[in-house]
């Protein structure tokens, strides 16, 4: 038999007359035939004279009959001669396979052998617990030591840094220099990358100077790490000079500055470096291509993704969770739904990510009941659910309009002793806002049992802005200026509010009081990927070569949309002009003329992919959706302030349009003050009649089954005339200016 590591087992035929009886008594028990069936090979070849005194490394995990290890119990009865390389041995192999039980069972027996303190077992001891992540043990055995050398430190110290205790790792550190031991590379590699988990550049940049002074300035791992340390604290510059004066480069090293240039949302540089690494004639590995996937997501590069995907299944990379997860994650944000289950489907092992990467990619998408689908199949599995699961499942809820189906998952997740997180709570109010519930918003936010924080608000006046709610939008964007006063983007959705209203000299006093506080709105400009380049558009943009046929275009598309029924909605243009100077200025936004580019220059029936830097424009928005219904094609927008894409397409706006103007109704017939009835009815109003253009056909029938379904859970009642029977006098009269002004044909 051959073997990595091999051991001496028969000293003499007294030994093998012993290890017979174990298989004999092994063999009379069910449970232990299987064992007493591999021994015997190793007897039979003995006695044959084929056996060579030796046996395989992989005996030294086996069970004997009594559940102890079978090599111990054979040293135990004096079979076997114990030696130190034996424990070594055995020790490295438990490590190996991260096999914590059977390390703890051969501990507890080198512990009572002669050679107990031995430093070199010690360390052994010490490297299995830690990688085996039992780091309480790990130091236990560390601190009973008698004498410690660099190896005990630099065993403990990688260990806490692979289970991010970094702190504890650069204390022990400090101490290790402190008695003169000098660190070796692998002592750098996790200090360095502890002190890169704590952000400390000032303990990081001490360490590089212990680094050179002992002569690890050219170690290529050393090196790596450096890399990596200076990019975590965000000196990405300083991370780039270092990987440049690299004399000798290796995988990490490039993994170092790849994942770098992704965390800090720089994806074109990510791009950039892999292409270099690949003519480098370096291998990716799976950190290569997740970061590629992750930087990709981020940047809206959803070509070079695709190629990138492609170029991982040729180099035969496995497609483990890890990487899956960033692949399905970029999919999602670069709205191929269709190519994120693909993904999420060829997962071989499926963690709790993967899972909610699915969910946030059905959110994002509009696909409400296919998220919710989803996260009751997680139920149904017994899947460990998280905070991220509930937020992705209420999120899918408010792109979809399903707020009651919302707020039961709000409170599913409290019953489930999963805290919601201020995260959660945002999500809530963007729930409510979105259905144009915002004085029920405005109550939920005034009973949270955490303090609400500038997000909250921040939420509650987007969706003043889009229900256009003067007052409650300027007492929302009063909290955001107290708790944030120096953002552009409050601001600028305040002035937007006050506009839209017609109160342009309010709209002016907020840019003044911007000026004099030296808060600067950020120039909008939007991009778009085609191929493997990406254009890049601001308002007004003369510069792009094809500036003449994107101007064409976009006048084409807007001639078309108006016949549909698209009005410019010049309220978001803050300047004194007249209404046409006003209309004319709101076609050159960056995000129209990005549109029309994309347009002429991609496929007909493909999804396109926009980005903007700042909030996309309410009437661009407006304006897409007619787009898409007129094209024919699917429209993500998305902005670098958010974590959701909106996405537009006739299929996905017939149920939200419907979902919400039952929600409206609702709100309407349930609501005691007039005035809000009022503006309710005009909003919705507003809301449905735009709805033709997105639904298709059968909307108002659709519609109205989708009305009673609500009437019916709330108030108990079947048809027209039950409801009128069902509510008192005044939800009657709204009901009916309700039906007269929306619902009737």
């Amino acid at each position: 038999m051959k073997g990595a590591a091999q051991l001496p087992i028969f000293r003499s035929t007294s030994y093998l007359r012993c290890f017979k009886s174990l298989i004999s008594f092994s063999s009379r028990n069910s449970h232990s035939a299987s064992v007493s069936a591999q021994c015997s090979d190793t007897v039979e070849a003995t006695e044959s004279g084929r056996f060579n005194g030796v046996i395989d490394d992989m005996d030294l995990l086996r069970k004997s009959p009594n559940g102890n290890l079978l090599v111990l119990d054979l040293i135990d009865r004096r079979a076997l001669q114990p030696d130190a390389k034996l424990y070594v041995d055995l020790f490295k192999k438990c490590t190996d396979q991260r096999k914590l039980k059977e390390g703890r069972i051969a501990h507890a027996h080198f512990a009572t052998s002669s050679f107990r303190n031995y430093v070199v077992l010690q360390n052994t001891v010490v490297n299995m617990y830690a990688k085996c992540c039992d780091m309480e043990s790990a130091r236990k055995v560390f601190d009973e030591m008698t004498e410690r050398d660099m190896v005990s430190y630099t065993m403990l110290i990688t260990g806490y840094s692979q289970t991010s205790e970094f702190d504890k790792a650069l204390s022990l550190y400090v101490e290790m220099v402190e008695m003169g031991l000098k660190p070796n590379e692998f002592t750098f590699g996790s200090t360095l990358k502890s002190a890169g988990g704590m952000q400390s550049v000032s303990m990081g940049r001490g360490i590089h100077g212990v680094c050179i002074k002992f002569g690890f300035g050219d170690n290529v791992y050393v090196g790596s790490a450096l890399v990596d340390m200076y990019a975590r604290c965000g000196k990405i510059d300083e991370a780039k000079v270092l990987f440049d004066q690299l004399k000798i480069r290796n995988e990490v090293s490039w993994n170092a500055l790849i994942a770098a240039y992704a965390r800090e949302g720089e994806g074109h540089c990510s791009l950039k470096l892999f292409a270099e690494m690949k003519r480098g004639g370096f291998r990716p590995t799976h950190f290569t291509y997740s970061s590629i996937f992750a930087a990709c997501a981020s940047n809206g590069a959803m070509e070079q993704g695709k190629w990138a995907h492609t170029d991982m299944i040729k180099m035969g990379v496995e497609l483990v969770a890890f990487v899956g997860n960033t692949l399905l994650d970029m999919y999602g944000k670069g709205g191929s739904i269709d190519g994120a289950k693909k993904v999420f489907d060829r997962l071989v092992k499926k963690d709790v990510v993967s899972w909610n990467s699915m969910l946030t990619a059905y959110a994002q998408h509009g696909h409400g009941q296919e998220a919710i689908d989803l996260f009751e199949e997680m139920r149904n599995l017994g899947l460990e659910l998280n905070e991220i699961s509930y937020l992705c499942v209420i999120n899918a809820c408010s792109h979809t309009g399903l707020v009651e189906k919302g707020l039961h998952y709000f409170e599913l997740m409290k019953e489930n002793k999963c805290v919601p997180q201020i995260t959660h709570y945002v999500a809530i109010v963007d729930l409510l806002g979105r259905a144009g519930e915002l004085e029920r918003a405005e109550r939920f936010i005034l009973k949270m049992p955490i303090e609400p924080t500038a997000a909250i608000w921040k939420a509650l006046l987007g969706a003043c802005r889009v229900h256009k709610n003067m007052f409650l939008g300027g007492y929302a964007a009063e909290r955001v200026f107290e708790l944030d006063p120096y953002e552009s983007g409050p601001h600028m959705l305040l002035s937007n509010i006050y506009a839209s209203h017609g109160r342009r000299d309010k709209a002016a006093r907020v840019r003044k009081i911007m000026a004099e506080s030296g808060v600067k709105k950020e120039p909008a400009c939007s991009w778009v990927e085609i191929g493997s380049s990406v254009h890049l558009f601001v308002a007004n943009d003369d510069m792009h070569p094809q500036r003449e046929e994107i101007r064409a275009m976009w006048e084409k598309l807007r001639e078309e949309i108006k016949k549909m029924g698209y009005e410019a909605d010049t309220s978001h243009v803050l300047w004194y002009a007249d209404e046409r100077e006003r209309e004319e200025r709101l076609q050159l936004h960056s995000e129209k003329l990005a549109l029309a580019f994309a347009l002429l220059n991609t496929p007909e029936g493909g999804s396109v992919s926009i980005k903007k830097n700042i909030r996309v424009c309410g009437d661009c928005h407006n304006a897409f959706k007619f787009v898409s219904k007129l094209v024919g094609r699917e429209i993500i927008l998305r902005d670098t302030n958010r974590r959701e894409a909106d996405v537009i397409s006739a299929q996905t706006a017939e149920q939200v349009g419907i979902n919400f103007q039952a929600q409206a109704f609702l709100s309407i017939v349930q609501h005691d003050h007039d005035e809000y009835d009022e503006i309710s009815i005009t909003e919705a109003s507003s809301v449905v009649q735009a709805s033709p253009l997105e639904v298709g056909s059968g909307w108002r029938a659709r519609a109205k089954k989708a009305i009673f379904g609500r009437l019916k859970e709330v108030f108990n009642v079947g048809d027209k005339d039950d409801c009128r029977r069902g509510l008192n006098y005044p939800q009657r009269q709204r009901m009916l200016r309700f039906w007269k002004r929306i619902v009737q044909v």
